[in-house]
């Protein structure tokens, strides 16, 4: 079995008095993708976010790298190696291009450089060509490609994607979907959410589908395809 970078344990987590998460388990294992499915509002924003340490009001236990990570903040969990691409893209709107992906650019946790400035602009031409905009002037889809990069250029182990595909036009979704191909084929560890449940299952080696802040189906991309349940789950 391939080693575990990241495992969770029993996370609960709440906002205010509304319990969010009841008990979800979430094994990511090194270089592995992993699918988080559900409809609207069914938790899997609040477990990212729990994960990552965004969410203070939780419970269980989260072992990162072999760390226990349980209480740890967003700032720890990025230093372990852990990179988030929010749903909401997180691009500063004052920075230029260029400023947004170096203020974010450091060595990996193991010495790695493989994705340095040159090959981020080799993956979105369209940034290289915008270097000296603003984060504020750029297209949604170039704000995601921004965010994507920037999150490439800390060279994590695992990359955390938060609805990477929301809102964008046909022509930019294919190009992201591309490039998550190629953060696959590099090694680095994703774990992704999107609406388009088929893609997502397609590049998945494991997937967990929440219902009310719970795991209801669990299993590889393909078997979660074929499972007559999914398409209850997910309001398809």
């Amino acid at each position: 079995m391939a080693e575990l970078i990241l495992q969770a344990r029993g996370i609960q987590a709440w906002y205010g008095s509304g319990q969010v998460l009841h008990g979800v388990d979430v094994d990511i294992a090194r270089g592995q993708t992993m699918g988080l499915l559900g409809r609207n509002g069914m938790g899997k924003s609040t477990l990212i976010r729990t994960l990552l340490g965004h969410v203070t009001e939780r419970s269980g236990s989260i072992r990162a790298f072999g760390v226990d990570v349980s209480r740890s903040r967003p700032h720890e969990m990025a230093r372990l190696g852990v990179a988030y691409v929010p749903e909401g893209r997180g691009v500063f709107p004052n920075l230029t291009v260029r400023e947004n992906l170096l203020m974010a650019a450091r060595p990996g946790t193991d010495g790695r450089s493989d994705w340095p400035f040159a090959r981020v602009m080799e993956t979105f031409p369209r940034l290289a060509e915008r270097l000296s905009n603003l984060g504020a002037e750029l297209s949604g889809g170039e704000q995601q490609m921004l965010s994507i990069g920037r999150a490439l250029m800390t060279h994590p182990q695992l990359i955390i994607l938060d609805e990477a595909t929301e809102g964008l036009a046909p022509l930019i979704v294919a190009e992201i979907w591309r490039v998550i191909e190629g953060i696959r084929q590099s090694g680095i560890a994703t774990l992704i959410v999107d609406r388009d449940y088929r893609k997502v299952l397609e590049r998945a080696d494991t997937a967990i589908v929440l219902q009310k802040g719970q795991v209801v189906l669990q299993g590889s991309g393909q078997d979660l395809l074929r499972d007559p349940a999914l398409a209850g789950f997910l309001g398809v």
